[in-house]
């Protein structure tokens, strides 16, 4: 039975899409089988991966809100070990169509948990809010992993989600876990970076990664090409950090034991 790990964080430019769809393609490239669900309405993890969104015909919209079966939506990647169940805008739409249905935060636990079975690891990109969307990837999740940049505002707004993470494991998922706090765009040359990655150590250390994600412009710029990293430039540092949070995640959850 699949891992399902959301990564979530309502701040933008924090690094999750870029996290979300490397860190698949690392654990596919380690041969593990992995689905990247693109839960973010801007579909950027979809089009990051060489799809065009407004091609994408059924998505995890249709799954959640129009009951279709994840198995008919999932795209193949070129590498073999990744799928994706791609995003599209009518997203958007879809926490106003689900405010009068019944347990409307569990749609996407159950369309997930059709499929669940086929991986080792399910990571789902989320929208850049705490909203409906959000709140479903959580609950279906088994854990949550927060990417957090090293800049001055990194530990503004750490404090409300790993609350609203507390409200979700009282309420809807009491099995939620912290995967791990993340590290991103870090920049050693400035003090400033280092006193973030400081400070995330010393306030989360059980919880804070070991990898660090390096600001990389083979990171920024392989979105571009619709590829990850790890196809587009195999020797950056940008890919390097990732096969080793891939190495990691592994080792936490017991595949390398």
């Amino acid at each position: 039975m699949g891992k399902i790990i959301a990564i979530a964080n309502q701040k933008g430019g924090v690094g999750k899409t870029t996290s979300a769809i490397n860190l698949a393609a690392s654990l596919a490239v380690l041969e593990h089988k992995t689905l990247l669900v693109d839960a973010d309405p801007q579909a950027n993890s979809t089009s990051g991966l060489g799809m065009n969104p407004k091609d994408i015909k059924k998505s995890i919209y249709e799954c959640m809100v129009d009951g279709v079966d994840p198995h008919d939506a999932i795209i193949k990647n070129e590498l073999k070990f990744l799928d994706v169940l791609p995003s599209h805008i009518d997203l958007v739409g879809a926490e106003v169509e689900m405010v009068n249905i019944e347990h409307r935060e569990e749609k996407m636990r159950n369309a997930l948990a059709k499929i669940k079975d086929d991986y080792d690891f399910i990571l789902i990109d989320c929208s850049p809010s705490l909203g409906l969307i959000t709140i479903n990837s959580l609950t279906a999740a088994d854990s949550v992993m927060i990417p957090v940049q090293c800049e001055y505002f990194a530990l503004e707004g750490l404090g409300k989600l790993l609350n609203t993470i507390k409200i979700i494991q009282t309420r809807l998922n009491p099995k939620l876990e912290i995967e791990g706090i993340l590290l991103t765009l870090y920049d050693s040359r400035t003090s400033l970076g280092n006193q973030v990655v400081e400070e995330v150590r010393t306030h989360f250390k059980s919880i804070a990664f070991k990898t660090i994600i390096p600001r990389n412009v083979k990171l920024s710029e392989s979105p571009s090409f619709g590829l990850p990293v790890i196809v587009h430039d195999a020797e950056s540092k940008g890919a390097i950090s990732y096969l080793n949070l891939a190495h990691e995640v592994l080792n936490k959850n017991g595949f390398h034991k």
